[in-house]
């Protein structure tokens, strides 16, 4: 699904970003990358989705060797990951129902398949009945859940979630990994990127640490 293969990651006239990176990530896991303010969690998921490029190394994603993928390739790459962030990136002009429309539309699914979609997603977060609101209607973990439903609705094999519970109360960040645990069990692989120690301990899955660049754990636990 994901390796890195003696990655390395040096921006100009810095100490390396990330340093000789060996990580493989099969097909169905559920993955925490943990660790301090530019400890390189960062540049992981950029290199992943080729919004920067390895120093040196190699990355493959999805079976394809992304040193190899053509320019006109990249977009392709990435309708093939769903992301979900902190802070939503929700269109606050549109309702739930046209916030997943849009990024099926995008990759070209047809009418039926949008509907059917939307529908399906829509049950699978807990959203069913809120297809009219506004995100400005929805609490915060609502909003967090549409943006789940968003990265859904491409049928991506893999999420990356970047601090998705950042914003919000405990009882809602529970929630929220929740569910990503139930999209986990059908089969979605999911990368998680936060800080909340709490919830790594709790769940007891395969942590990554990265410090100063360098892996420093790589282990199902807490850290």
């Amino acid at each position: 699904m994901v390796e890195f293969i003696n990655v390395t990651k040096k921006y100009d006239h810095s100490v390396n970003a990330l340093e000789n990176i060996n990580v493989n990530i099969d097909n169905g896991e559920f993955v925490f990358l943990v660790g301090p303010s530019g400890s390189g969690k960062s540049t992981f998921l950029k290199l992943m989705i080729k919004e920067e490029e390895v120093t040196t190394g190699k990355i493959i994603v999805n079976s394809r060797d992304l040193s190899r993928m053509k320019p006109k390739e990249v977009p392709y790459l990435r309708r093939k990951i769903g992301f979900v962030f902190q802070d939503f990136r929700l269109l606050y002009d549109r309702t739930v129902e046209e916030n997943i429309e849009f990024a099926l539309r995008v990759i070209e699914f047809s009418e039926k398949e949008i509907r059917s979609q939307i529908k399906s997603v829509l049950e699978l977060v807990g959203l069913t009945g809120k297809e009219k609101f506004f995100p400005n209607q929805l609490s915060g973990g609502e909003q967090q859940r549409v943006s789940l439903a968003r990265a859904l609705s491409t049928k991506p094999p893999i999420i990356i979630a970047d601090e998705p519970t950042g914003n919000l109360d405990p009882s809602t960040a529970d929630e929220i990994f929740n569910t990503l645990l139930e999209i986990n069990s059908r089969g979605t692989t999911i990368l998680v990127v936060t800080h909340a120690k709490e919830i790594v301990n709790n769940l007891n899955k395969r942590v990554i640490a990265l410090d100063h660049g360098k892996i420093v754990k790589d282990q199902k636990g807490g850290y």
